[in-house]
């Protein structure tokens, strides 16, 4: 069976990088999270490879409550016989393409055997690798015992809540395992989680040429941040123990305020991402956060500090059950690329912790180089090996074939 799977993606490799191109070129940035037009586009394109695709609009008022515009998840189911049923999930989502790019963002460019774009990697390449994958499968006509689903969502960029975690609580799907978009010299068995707080400093506006009538929450802020700052270095201690995570981190990624330039700022709002280890407790790490900005904030008792939360995404852990993709995975990465490839953990917060928290062993597996920043992921230029999205559809067709043979 394995001879007959290389055999089917290499015969389909340029169809696949067509159909990976398509992909590319259609834009589906979140925010604003517009993405309902790329679904379609992405059920078009998997009709056109002979797939049934099951369509979940996802309400507007759902949508824009998760800070999108728009969004659709997609499900194709293939049943080969009674047995588990095994989710492979991407996201079609993509962060802004930025400044910085040395082609188009959207183009899907191909220079030296590498294409170039926003999402080739993350990760418009799994929709390619996960749906050729499945048509090497059902090509071998091999007797199997069990269900593939392909689960194409579009809100990772802003939390899963609508995508995966919708699939799961409503019942659209209960697979017994899950694989989730990854690269392809390396498996994923845990990952960072992440709470995202808004805090807003409020004070009092008042004439610029009259600042002792007013209260700056600017000069507040600055202050706030600047115990922040010097907090967060205090964070490098904490030392996790899986493989390929070090520490928390935190940033301060947005921040806006003021009125105009000759007024006394009455307002500014930030916001934070703090990283959370698989080591730490998702609600302490919170609750920590928290109090340290109450104590800071302490310090300016004419303003008035207050938090939101944003997001908490828990951290993947490892589960029982996982060992079973690990097996199969990395049994064929050594035939396909002629190494062992190691299960570890990355600093990134993925759609793979909702599977594990409704209890599915879910590991992260796909295209891709041995490193996000390889890849160029979230940043300029972001690229595809296309001979890496070869061999990564063939590995995961192999293990699906082996973890769906019949008992």
């Amino acid at each position: 069976m394995t001879r007959q799977i290389r055999e089917f993606v290499a015969a389909h490799h340029a169809q696949q990088i067509d159909f990976l191109a398509a992909l590319v070129q259609q834009p589906s940035d979140n925010p604003p999270g517009d993405c309902a037009p790329h679904a379609e586009r992405a059920a078009q394109l998997l009709a056109q490879l002979g797939f049934t695709v099951e369509r979940d609009p996802v309400p507007q008022d759902v949508a824009r409550a998760a800070g999108m515009v728009s969004a659709t998840n997609l499900i194709v189911r293939e049943r080969f016989g009674s047995g588990p049923v095994i989710a492979l999930n991407a996201h079609g989502d993509v962060v802004p393409p930025g400044l910085g790019w040395s082609t188009e963002p959207y183009g899907a460019q191909i220079r030296e055997g590498v294409m170039y774009g926003r999402g080739v990697a993350v990760s418009k390449s799994d929709f390619a690798t996960y749906a050729y994958a499945l048509l090497a499968l059902k090509a071998t006509r091999v007797p199997l015992a069990g269900t593939v689903e392909l689960h194409f969502t579009y809100d990772e960029e802003t939390g899963g809540e609508i995508g995966p975690k919708r699939l799961l609580e409503t019942g659209l799907s209960k697979p017994d395992y899950a694989i989730s978009a990854g690269f392809s010299y390396g498996i994923t068995t845990a990952h960072n989680g992440c709470v995202h707080l808004e805090v807003e400093v409020t004070g009092k506006s008042a004439h610029a040429a009259r600042p002792d009538t007013g209260i700056d929450a600017l000069e507040a802020a600055v202050g706030i941040l600047a115990d922040l700052y010097s907090w967060r270095k205090t964070l490098a201690a904490r030392r996790s123990t899986f493989p390929g995570i070090e520490s928390p981190t935190l940033v301060v990624g947005l921040i806006s305020g003021g009125i105009n330039t000759n007024v006394v700022p009455d307002s500014v709002k930030f916001r934070i991402d703090r990283r959370i280890i698989p080591d730490e407790d998702p609600q302490r790490a919170e609750l920590e956060l928290g109090e340290q900005l109450a104590a800071f904030a302490a310090k300016w008792p004419l303003v008035k500090c207050t938090t939101r939360r944003i997001l908490l995404a828990a951290p993947l852990t490892p589960i029982a059950g996982q060992e079973r993709l690990v097996e199969a995975l990395q049994r064929h990465a050594r035939e396909v690329l002629g190494e062992t490839i190691a299960a570890h953990g990355v600093p990134i917060y993925t759609d793979a912790r909702h599977y594990r928290a409704a209890g599915i062993p879910v590991v992260l597996y796909g295209a891709g180089p041995r490193t996000l920043l390889e890849a160029n992921g979230h940043r300029a230029d972001e690229k595809l090996k296309l001979d890496d999205l070869r061999k990564a559809t063939e590995i995961v067709a192999s293990a699906l074939a082996d973890l769906l043979q019949p008992r």
